[in-house]
């Protein structure tokens, strides 16, 4: 697998696709450009600049945790470990749904409560660096591990792979295709052209435009992460009202 730049070189990248300059960033953040400057020398960034950084860069701030190689804060982790489990099965119904009973789905499951952390965040196994690592923290941060996000890319894009293989490309030792980053684009919600940021070399070139079948799977994968385990449970349900009336 092609090496993992640092964190400024990913930074960079993003913010040349945003057609973003040092001084525009300061300005929607607050930092200073002599903190951005550090950081594009190679400073590791502080927690709270990440937590900044990230809406201005249309990033979820657990997102950017993970490309900087920084440890996600329990407070932007998922909530319930269990819930992983389960989303597979809730993504099989909702892409089987209309984009209309997709969507009412989904403000079903923003109208659930927030419920309090009980437990401290999942631990994953740890990864050396490299893209594939932050690949897979990328799907932690969803609530997959290696086997649910197995599941889920099988069933919501053409990328079928073991759940062991998924192990081998957080561990470097599988090559990532451009079809491949693909899948994940989908699932992640994250633009294919940032996560080829986490890439030393070139990938092949891709194709890839989103598929608007799937319109809204990966937000609703999103959403489900701040559910405890009873709670999806309860989604379950409705989307299988909904399949009723699909």
């Amino acid at each position: 697998m092609a090496g993992c730049p640092n964190f400024d070189t990913v930074l960079r990248r993003i913010l040349a696709r945003r057609s973003i300059g040092i001084g525009e960033l300061s300005r929607r953040t607050g930092i200073s450009e002599n903190e951005f400057q550090s950081v594009l020398h190679g400073a590791t960034p502080k927690s709270s600049m990440i937590r900044q950084l990230a809406p201005a860069l249309q990033l979820h701030a657990a997102d950017l945790f993970a490309m900087a190689h920084v440890s996600v804060p329990d407070d932007l982790a998922p909530l319930d470990p269990r819930v992983g489990q389960k989303i597979p099965g809730i993504v099989s119904l909702a892409k089987r749904l209309s984009i209309e009973y997709r969507d009412q789905l989904r403000q079903y499951v923003r109208s659930l409560p927030q419920r309090e952390r009980t437990q401290p965040s999942r631990l994953y196994d740890p990864y050396p660096p490299g893209p594939g690592a932050v690949l897979m923290g990328l799907l932690a941060n969803r609530n997959l591990d290696q086997d649910s996000a197995a599941q889920v890319l099988a069933r919501v894009t053409p990328v079928y792979l073991s759940a062991s293989t998924y192990s081998r490309i957080g561990q470097g030792r599988k090559d990532l295709t451009a079809a491949m980053l693909a899948g994940f684009s989908t699932v992640l919600g994250i633009e294919f052209e940032d996560l080829a940021t986490l890439f030393e070399g070139e990938l092949p070139d891709s194709d890839f435009s989103p598929d608007l079948k799937m319109a809204g799977i990966s937000e609703l994968i999103w959403d489900l992460r701040r559910l405890a385990a009873d709670q999806v449970q309860e989604v379950r349900k409705e989307a299988d009202l909904l399949m009723e009336q699909n």
